[in-house]
């Protein structure tokens, strides 16, 4: 007989369905060439940032292609931004810079000023995800009002800038298209599209 406790230690096959999505991300993740990550330290109180990597200018190269941006000052800038978000006093929470980051990498800034708005949006992601634990936890009407309040403000502000991003990618163009345009005998134009019935001026 077959043993009953090596049936239930006995791995168990992955599902078809769930294999297909396990190589998606797979393929997925191979596809993506992103910098690496952001590892921070408090030295002599200064934070200092560095990525894991081997080599330092080709991390620093490819974080440069996360931004958009060939510009080492724009560079640095926004690295220091990312930075502070995981740091707090002394302490470090490079989980807080490094999520920051995977959403500017998402967003594929194509330059300086998609790249700022990417940096805007995951750090108001993070204050919205902040008071909605508030809001979970208030101990009185007062405090339920004042997170209600920032989180409806914050859900908002998100939604503005990615409809802002939407519309800068594309340049905020409108097309307008007329179907047709008749005049009639009186100078007075139709606009629409227009159907007559019966014979046409021309007898045909």
């Amino acid at each position: 007989m077959t043993n009953k406790a090596e049936n239930r230690s006995a791995p168990l096959a992955t599902p078809k369905a769930q294999q297909a999505r396990i190589n998606a991300v797979a393929e997925k993740q191979a596809a993506r060439a992103d910098g690496p990550p952001m590892k921070l330290e408090i030295v002599d109180g200064a934070l200092q940032v560095t990525f894991t990597h081997a080599e330092p200018d080709v991390a620093h190269i490819l974080m440069m292609a996360d931004l958009g941006t060939c510009d080492p000052h724009f560079m640095a800038g926004i690295q220091g931004d990312v930075a502070r978000i995981g740091a707090y006093g002394s302490a470090i929470d490079e989980g807080a810079s490094n999520f920051l980051l995977s959403v500017v990498r998402e967003v594929q800034p194509r330059d300086e000023l998609e790249a700022m708005l990417a940096v805007q949006m995951g750090a108001v992601h993070q204050a919205t995800m902040m008071m909605a634990r508030r809001l979970n936890h208030v101990d009185n009407i007062t405090q339920q009002d004042a997170a209600e309040r920032a989180l409806n403000k914050l859900a908002r502000t998100y939604v503005t800038q990615m409809q802002a991003l939407k519309r800068y990618r594309t340049g905020a163009q409108q097309k307008v298209t007329v179907e047709h345009v008749t005049v009639n005998e009186g100078g007075q134009a139709i606009v629409g599209a227009v159907t007559h019935g019966g014979r046409s001026n021309n007898g045909k």
